[in-house]
């Protein structure tokens, strides 16, 4: 099939599921300008710094050194100027059809939220959110990029260090959330994963539970990458294009 046969294959799945959930990953935020992780230009790819991006994102670093994390941090991870791109405002739209019953993101930039999404399950966390380690008093994004070396508590006497609500390398999962996201995922009827390779661990793993039994439709799986992945022969529909946004909106625009 071409770019136009699957898309409409996509849409008619769209219109015959009833339980539908997005699994996404760095490739549904980069036509909002924000870098995925692993291409040529990702986050990953920078050289400037004094250890690789997976040591400076990691927990350790961030106790040890508080300054150069944030350095990596506000420069490579926060992008407050992003918006919602036509993925994001595609899911949202199914979710207000009463079609979309989830959106599990590995993403941190709160884009889904900006959108209209409401049910949103945020594996790694979200940029926005911001808490001091010692009062655990709450701050918000504004605050993080204006100030200047590591953020630091306002609240009175205490000074303690703020540290972003995400998960770093060497931290689990909220369990609760990661609970949440595999009780969807096997409910579904239909399961869309978009913009990951699901090379990142636990969270690619959850995908195993999308169960084909017990469902009143025929349960179907999608995937949508920029680059074709290991798991491509195990959905009903791999399609490998540039723009996620693009087939969401297009699927979506037919119903």
């Amino acid at each position: 099939m071409n770019i136009q046969q699957k898309t409409q294959t996509l849409s008619e799945y769209i219109a015959n599921a009833q339980y539908i959930v997005f699994f996404g990953g760095a490739g549904v935020s980069t036509e909002s300008g924000i870098p995925d992780f692993r291409s040529a230009g990702g986050v990953f790819a920078a050289k400037q710094y004094d250890a690789p991006p997976e040591v400076m994102l990691s927990r350790t670093y961030f106790f040890k050194h508080p300054d150069k994390f944030y350095e990596f941090y506000k420069d490579k991870m926060l992008h407050p100027d992003a918006k919602p791109n036509d993925a994001h405002k595609a899911l949202a739209y199914l979710e207000h059809m009463g079609k979309l019953k989830a959106v599990i993101t590995q993403n941190v930039d709160n884009l889904h939220q900006y959108a209209g999404s409401e049910n949103v399950i945020e594996l790694h966390g979200n940029v926005s959110r911001n808490f001091c380690r010692k009062c655990k008093k709450s701050f918000d994004l504004s605050y993080i990029t204006s100030s200047s070396g590591t953020p630091k508590c306002d609240n009175g006497e205490c000074d303690g260090i703020i540290k972003p609500d995400v998960v770093l390398y060497e931290e689990p999962l909220n369990e609760k959330l990661a609970m949440s996201a595999i009780s969807h995922i096997s409910a579904a009827d239909m399961l869309i994963v978009g913009g990951t390779s699901l090379a990142v661990y636990p969270a690619a793993h959850y995908i195993s539970y999308f169960a084909r039994n017990n469902r009143t439709v025929t349960p179907r799986n999608v995937i949508i990458n920029k680059s074709k992945t290991y798991y491509d022969g195990s959905f009903d529909l791999a399609i490998n294009e540039d723009s996620i946004g693009n087939v969401l909106r297009q699927a979506v625009a037919s119903l």
